[in-house]
């Protein structure tokens, strides 16, 4: 699909962009893009300067001060955009001829083991201690008395005081992010962060995507299982209890003291209240649960109703075998 952008009458063609920008954290000077419904609500309060917006997607409300831009689609065409302003190469930003960059800064008591690289301009708080083989990419920023193990790839992100990751864990790699058409799939390229707050602990395997534009944030002392997944833009609260192989997908906002049971897993855009209890494998569609509340099954609804209704299943599977049986 071709990203076709047309000027509205009266728009000056020599107007400059400085950056891109999601629409909630655009200004004056950014380009944002709108796609969808759950987009045109946001686009309403956008102060964006400049914003891609769909031509099929009906009446959209754009504010004063921005000028709306429309494409056949906005999501191709702001990975055009994103490719232009941040043209580097993923892979080869990681390439390096030392182990530690002269440009990173490196804190009293530090340790690092063998096969530790550190790229350019990166920061390692006093008294973190990191494992064999671990990665720490450009720009990286790792507080005091963490504790980093072996094999673990952080990238993109700023990691604060006393925090734990276990191996092999991944940070900061791009999302998993496309414009999809009839002629196939187009990476959009990753430019945001993660940000993993004071106190929280990753467990081994599990994978944080940086965000898209703006970053994916894990709240203070949340602490995480084994082989979860995040995805880009979520934001997770402080103090939750995240259990193995839960999967969370992006943009998703949930909420401080949540617990998510095994293999739970998380639609896009899904806000899910402070304190809120998922029991294991329960599934949650995009939308809003209710704080302070538990949830079970696929679709997640209140614990009870769902027990119920498999209680009530259960006795109709026997009724029905004993009917067969007779």
């Amino acid at each position: 699909m071709r990203a076709r952008v047309e000027l509205p009458a009266g728009v000056d063609g020599a107007a400059r962009i400085f950056d891109l920008a999601t629409l909630e954290g655009a200004g004056a000077q950014h380009l944002a893009f709108c796609a969808g419904k759950i987009a045109s609500a946001a686009l309403a309060q956008t102060k964006a300067g400049f914003c891609f917006i769909d031509k099929n997607a009906g009446a959209v409300k754009v504010p004063p001060g921005t000028i709306g831009l429309p494409c056949n689609s906005a999501q191709h065409a702001f990975g055009v955009a994103l490719n232009l302003f941040y043209p580097e190469n993923m892979l080869a930003a990681w390439l390096q001829t030392t182990a530690v960059d002269p440009s990173a800064k490196i804190g009293a008591g530090v340790m690092l083991a063998p096969g530790v690289v550190i790229g350019p301009d990166a920061e390692i708080g006093d008294r973190t201690r990191i494992g064999p083989n671990a990665v720490i990419g450009r720009g990286v920023s790792i507080g005091r008395d963490c504790e980093i193990g072996s094999n673990v790839t952080i990238a993109s992100s700023y990691i604060g005081d006393g925090v734990a990751i276990f191996p092999g864990t991944q940070i900061g790699q791009p999302g998993f992010g496309f414009a999809s058409s009839a002629t196939g799939h187009i990476k959009i390229p990753q430019i945001g962060r993660v940000i993993v707050q004071d106190k929280v602990e990753i467990g081994a395997c599990c994978a944080i995507d940086r965000g898209a534009i703006g970053d994916t944030v894990i709240g203070e002392g949340t602490k995480i299982d084994n082989l979860v997944q995040i995805g880009h833009n979520t934001h997770i609260g402080r103090h939750c209890i995240i259990v193995s192989q839960v999967g969370i997908s992006g943009s998703c906002e949930i909420g401080d003291f949540v617990i998510m049971g095994g293999q739970a897993g998380v639609a896009d855009h899904a806000i899910i209240g402070d304190g809120t209890r998922l029991a294991a494998r329960t599934g949650v569609m995009p939308g809003v649960l209710p704080p302070g509340r538990d949830y079970g099954g696929v679709p997640a609804r209140p614990v009870k109703d769902w027990l119920r209704e498999s209680i009530v299943l259960a006795k109709l599977a026997k009724a029905k075998k004993r009917d067969d049986d007779g």
